[in-house]
């Protein structure tokens, strides 16, 4: 495999001597198919040097976003199929949140009550600061308004899954991002709609109501799926028995509420053919989850697998977004990626010091600063393909996350570096030069 890895640095290496050339001389049917090739080769490659291995699914992200922005017309459709399709687009992203959260546990609650001023200043953190920077960031820079609407939306939306993975990299305190990541998840479906409303609501008319069951169905359902697998893993038989009943009812729910949905939906108002639908995501995770651990206890390598099953799926709409977009992403992206270099670089430095000045340990302010930091992309981009807006609003979900998964990495390699000595873990120093000497140990 290494040797694999190598042959593709080297052709990554000569794809990018074409693309140079391709450039110097103005030619598209050089340069472009060489740009492909090089962010490719560059993407496998980098599993072969051991400094960088860890930003190699950045670099899958990077080099589909190429790809897409290459030849947008080869991610539009296949087989008549929308790739944008707002329910395909959904889907998708309810297996990265269910893919993300198979390995979170029910216990992960029990850290509000080990850690309360941790957990406070995070969701703090995370719900005022972000957001109120999003608008910032849309009033000083000039943005058309649909896309200046998904940067607000990404500064909305709840703390990013990968978070607790950038904490377990820096060696930080794991637990609370892991539950500060669960309290922000659970929170979202009435922050995000009333933040949305309060935020964005100048730019576009955003429903109360319809935004909370979008966020319920895109990060709840599938969040709570996850967990639910996890209490199977320890239930006792009768609470097995009941989940089977449940599972079930739910695929008779299903099978006569889809048959007869028209039926059943007519005259009924917006809002509660909405809670009909909820109740079909809610019955379709109960068959989910009792399926996976059904599966997952005769294969346990399925655990091991959806890591990458998640990670696809935000290369794929990260991908097809790109290619919708692909116009405005070429007017506006180097704009947006100032921007979300801004946006999460304030969410790191204010998470960071805020935890510090609330007089947290040094590990437990790393994972309030990712927890702060880095927002739910995946979250956006299906608020976004929701809204219908996919090919703007959710633009900048697609810029900023794979961004923030950079800039997280850094952050976390940096860090790993400097573990902590255990006479620093238990309080906070009183000035900003004792920090500094703590952090140089």
């Amino acid at each position: 495999m290494r040797k694999l890895r190598l042959a593709c640095l080297g052709l990554a290496a000569l794809g990018a001597l074409v693309l140079v050339v391709g450039l110097v001389v103005g030619a598209p049917s050089v340069w472009q198919p060489a740009l492909v090739v090089t962010g490719f080769g560059i993407a496998i490659g980098l599993g072969a040097l051991p400094a960088l291995s860890g930003y190699q699914y950045t670099g899958w992200v990077i080099a589909c976003v190429a790809a897409a922005l290459v030849y947008p017309g080869g991610f539009e459709s296949w087989g008549g199929v929308e790739l944008t399709d707002k329910f395909l687009i959904n889907t998708i992203i309810q297996l990265v949140m269910f893919g993300m959260a198979i390995h979170m546990r029910i216990n992960d609650f029990k850290g509000v009550a080990r850690q309360p001023r941790g957990v406070l200043v995070g969701l703090f953190g995370h719900y005022l600061i972000m957001p109120t920077t999003a608008v910032i960031l849309v009033q000083i820079f000039e943005l058309p308004p649909e896309v200046a609407l998904g940067v607000i939306l990404y500064g909305c939306v709840s703390s990013g899954l990968a978070s607790n993975v950038m904490s377990l990299l820096a060696k930080a305190n794991l637990g609370l991002a892991v539950t500060i990541t669960a309290m922000s998840t659970i929170l979202s479906p009435l922050a995000t709609p009333a933040l949305m409303q309060l935020f964005g609501g100048t730019i576009v008319e955003v429903g109360f109501v319809s935004t909370m069951f979008d966020v319920i169905k895109i990060t709840v359902v599938p969040v709570g799926a996850a967990l639910l697998v996890d209490y199977l893993r320890t239930a006792s038989p009768r609470a097995t028995r009941v989940v089977n009943i449940a599972a079930g009812v739910s695929a008779v729910w299903l099978v006569v509420g889809l048959s007869l949905w028209n039926t059943v939906t007519a005259g009924l108002s917006a809002n509660a053919v909405l809670a009909l639908q909820q109740a079909c995501y809610v019955a379709a995770a109960i068959i989910l989850a009792r399926a996976y651990y059904a599966v997952e206890t005769h294969y346990a390598w399925i655990g091991r697998a959806m890591p990458y099953v998640s990670m696809f799926g935000i290369m794929y709409y990260n991908t097809v977004v790109t290619a919708a977009a692909r116009d405005t992403v070429l007017t506006v992206g180097g704009v947006l990626l100032l921007i979300g270099l801004i946006h999460n670089l304030t969410g790191f430095s204010f998470g960071y010091w805020a935890a510090r000045a609330a007089r947290l340990d040094i590990p437990a302010s790393r994972s309030v600063s990712f927890e702060i930091g880095m927002q739910n992309g995946g979250a956006a981009s299906g608020l976004a393909a929701s809204m219908g807006m996919i090919a703007t609003a959710g633009v900048p979900a697609a810029v900023f996350s794979p961004l923030g998964n950079v800039t997280g990495s850094l952050l976390a390699n940096y860090w790993s570096r400097r573990p902590v000595s255990a006479d620093t873990q238990d309080s906070a120093p009183d000035s900003g030069a004792e920090l500094a000497i703590e952090e140089k140990r």
